[in-house]
């Protein structure tokens, strides 16, 4: 029953009194005048003795004239509003709430409590008594309707609480494909766990927090870590030890998507030993490592794995690795970080004489941080292709074929990560005479052009951008068209934009 505080005519139980006029007992309300002893004798007991219990568990005071806002909305849903504002409808509900109340009192003389669904009952009893059977059946209907509706959300509210109590969210995430609750206690361990040795300025807290906050319901769990990492990263300017607090999260998720699982900092040392070979053979398996690495003594150097090392990272420099140097098949990554440093030590080491003593003594100065060797070996060592060095310095000669042989050492060199340098000063310079064919030459900078565009289209073995400079010395004919070749105005023809130019200056131009 909805309860609200309209002004409803009513008549009391001193209606019969000769002295009281009919129109006034219609400015009454239905509580005015009403006693125990007028229905059933004896001492007279007051409405105030009377509670009515709600659906909720809370206890009100008993009032009729809420029982007549009841009738009347009843009445309402059948005649529309004039047919109940009539004279006739108003009495009816005078006389059918004067019937419920009697029937409520009389079954408690002497005061007590009424649930609200008692007298809803006998509000359905009265109507139907009194003959409104289309009143008492929309009564019935509604009645029925808002137990649907009740039940609907006590349904809804007990598997909340029940999500709650569990450590969840009340928030539904997408984990693989299968709906369930975000399990808000696993959240904060991983969360907390990241925070853990920082020092006491580091609070989980506000990451919990900012982390919610950005979530909807049915969000796939992959968004709920990188909201995660988002409200983490947002506090290294406060705290820059919150840039390890970010890379641990973000470990975190490296973890389950490498293992398909998700697995605590605390249980990686056992994870390891077990995931290394598997590793090993995955990478050989899809052709990304060299099949000598099974020759390894793969337990020993599992075993030597330090899972605790993946904690000194900072978030930069643990988001780069997993961007660039993890080996992934079809984007899912297969290489964690220490099994990373351990394949790059295990390539160095493939043709020494104790090749795992060698490994571990590598990985432990990679491990540490003490050392780090450079991209390309990074990127390739124990690998099919492990071209390892850094940098090539070449001389292009002056003609075409010396040129063209150049461009395509550039792209097969820049496919396997090497940075490139070219000395152009043996090439002739703009206006100069080609005897073959009797013409002039257009010099070094249309050649440059195409050496800068084949530098954008053939990246660092898809890792980074492929990175060339171009040498001429001082006296070249060229040279001052070559210093300009990195500007942002003039001709674009003439321009290169994506590589770096170098001026050669022999000792003898500054005497």
């Amino acid at each position: 029953m909805t309860y609200a505080n309209p002004q409803t005519a009513g008549q009391t139980a001193g209606t019969n009194n000769p002295g009281m006029h009919p129109s006034e007992s219609m400015n009454q309300t239905p509580s005015a005048g009403f006693v125990a002893g007028g229905v059933g004798g004896g001492q007279a007991t007051q409405l105030s003795d009377y509670k009515i219990i709600r659906r909720n568990g809370s206890v009100v005071a008993f009032e009729p004239s809420k029982i007549a806002i009841a009738v009347t909305k009843a009445f309402l849903a059948v005649n529309g509003g004039q047919g109940a504002a009539s004279a006739r409808v108003r009495e009816q509900v005078e006389q059918l709430t004067h019937s419920v109340v009697r029937a409520l009192l009389r079954s408690r003389p002497n005061g007590g409590t009424f649930h609200i669904e008692d007298i809803q009952d006998q509000v359905e009893l009265a109507l139907m008594r009194s003959g409104e059977h289309n009143v008492a059946r929309a009564y019935v209907l509604y009645r029925e309707k808002r137990n649907q509706e009740r039940a609907t959300q006590q349904g809804i509210a007990q598997e909340t609480q029940a999500a709650t109590q569990a450590g969840e969210s009340g928030l539904k995430v997408t984990d693989d494909g299968v709906e369930k609750w975000l399990d808000m206690a696993a959240l904060r361990t991983i969360i907390e766990a990241a925070c853990e040795g920082l020092g006491n300025n580091i609070d989980a807290s506000p990451i919990i927090t900012e982390t919610i906050k950005n979530l909807y319901d049915g969000v796939p769990m992959a968004q709920v870590y990188d909201s995660a990492i988002l409200a983490s990263r947002t506090l290294i300017e406060k705290d820059p030890a919150y840039s390890q607090v970010t890379a641990r999260i973000l470990m975190h998720v490296i973890r389950k998507e490498i293992l398909g699982r998700e697995v605590l900092q605390g249980d990686m040392q056992a994870e390891y030993a077990t995931y290394f070979a598997k590793y090993i053979n995955e990478g050989i398996s899809a052709e990304l490592l060299d099949p000598r690495m099974r020759e390894f003594d793969l337990p020993r150097l599992a075993a030597a794995l330090n899972a605790s090392r993946d904690l000194q990272f900072n978030y930069l420099g643990l988001q780069t690795l997993y961007d660039r140097y993890f080996l992934h098949i079809e984007d899912r990554r297969i290489e964690m970080p220490q099994a990373f440093f351990m394949r790059v030590a295990m390539g160095l080491s493939l043709n020494e004489l104790d090749r795992e003593r060698r490994a571990i003594e590598f990985y432990e100065i990679l491990s540490t941080f003490d050392f780090m060797s450079s991209t390309p070996t990074l990127f390739n060592s124990a690998t099919t292709r492990p071209q390892l060095s850094s940098c090539y310095l070449t001389t292009v000669d002056d003609d075409l074929d010396g040129i063209y042989e150049a461009l395509k050492e550039n792209a097969l060199l820049s496919k396997f990560a090497g940075g490139l340098g070219n000395d152009w000063t043996n090439v002739r310079a703009l206006g100069s005479h080609i005897k073959g064919t009797n013409g002039k030459s257009q010099g070094v900078v249309p050649f440059l052009k195409v050496v800068n565009d084949t530098a954008v289209a053939v990246n660092q073995g898809g890792k980074r951008k492929g990175a060339v400079c171009a040498y001429l010395e001082t006296w070249h004919l060229d040279i001052e068209e070559f210093l300009d070749l990195r500007k942002n105005t003039g001709d674009d023809r003439r321009r290169t934009h994506d590589m770096n130019t170098s001026n050669w200056i022999p000792d003898l131009f500054m005497k």
